[in-house]
């Protein structure tokens, strides 16, 4: 059985429902939308995101502008579908997982 988001999670999935397909935000700017400091906080947010895909969590990378994580991993399966997911939205990543145009990045959640 599932369990309900918290309060928290639901903020942080209303702000991230706003980033639109084709964009994507750092852990940063989706904890300041919500008044949130902790990269940390938004990440397990993301990990335990139950909406997944339809509440887009595979558009929220560090702010190293690498890839990142995707469903609590950093390699393998996971990522392959998060680097899919975001090349059918038009944002792509290096080899070596770096973003290869920022145009794609929002510094503001609208």
């Amino acid at each position: 059985m599932q369990r309900e988001p918290t309060l928290f999670e639901q903020k942080v999935y209303a702000a991230l429902s706003r980033v639109p397909s084709g964009k994507i935000v750092t852990y940063k700017t989706l904890g300041l939308s919500v008044g949130c400091n902790s990269g940390q906080a938004i990440g397990n947010a993301m990990r335990r995101n139950p909406y997944a895909p339809r509440i887009p969590c595979h558009r929220v990378i560090p702010a190293s502008l690498s890839i990142g994580g995707y469903s609590g991993q950093t390699s393998g399966e996971k990522i392959v579908i998060k680097r899919k997911l975001l090349e059918s939205e038009g944002v792509f990543f290096s080899d070596a997982g770096k973003l290869l145009d920022q145009d794609c990045l929002i510094e503001v959640i609208p």
